[in-house]
């Protein structure tokens, strides 16, 4: 089995790379320290697994996952974090990842691999246990139960998407100022606190 490693700090990489190696039936192609990287390397090797963290400069590994699915819609992809965020517990389910396990686990990564390189979606424990609530949506749920216009259903989809105001502004052939107004008065209707929230929101119903 072929694998990429991509995390932005190399001591990471180099001890996830001596500890897999000595796995059997696991060999690591190449490294990478950030979501380009990811990018650019599964473009080059496509691999049959892909390690990734989350958290790292230029380009996280989740909006690095999320071109790369879509480019390669069969891609496997394992994501790493010292993180447990709801956030990105749903966003990373929501874009077709097929795991997110913890670093301090150190001992599950291996399995995990060979979990998801045999067709599995692989979660940690942890992570799991949050699954359930996190993904509990409404029945037949509409954004006009929740008093939401179609423009701004259609502003909280491209929040959740990960697009900032300016590039929302040009989707939507609206002025920058326009759209800040916009994100207030749902963020006041819907009483959230920030974009991070609203991503939330839209994954947690829609």
């Amino acid at each position: 089995m072929n694998i990429i490693i991509v995390d932005d700090d190399k001591l990471v990489s180099l001890s996830l790379k001596t500890i897999l190696e000595a796995t059997p039936d696991i060999n690591v192609l190449a490294m990478g320290a950030n979501g380009e990287e990811a990018i650019s390397l599964y473009d080059e090797y496509k691999p049959d697994v892909l390690l990734m963290d989350i958290r790292m400069d230029k380009l996280n590994g989740l909006d690095a996952a999320k071109i790369i699915i879509e480019k390669y819609p069969d891609a496997k992809i394992l994501l790493l974090t010292t993180f447990s965020d709801d956030e990105y517990i749903i966003k990373a389910i929501g874009l077709g990842a097929k795991g997110y396990i913890l670093k301090q686990a150190f001992e599950t990564i291996a399995p995990a691999i060979n979990a998801v390189y045999n067709g599995q979606t692989v979660f940690g424990d942890e992570i799991m246990n949050k699954i359930p609530s996190l993904m509990k949506k409404q029945d037949n749920v509409s954004y006009s139960d929740f008093g939401l216009t179609d423009k701004e259903f259609d502003i909280i989809r491209l929040v959740a998407d990960g697009l900032n105001n300016k590039e929302i502004a040009a989707e939507m052939f609206f002025g920058e100022g326009t759209v800040r107004n916009y994100i207030s008065t749902i963020l006041e209707k819907l009483e959230l606190r920030d974009r991070t929230q609203l991503a939330c929101f839209y994954y947690k119903h829609f």
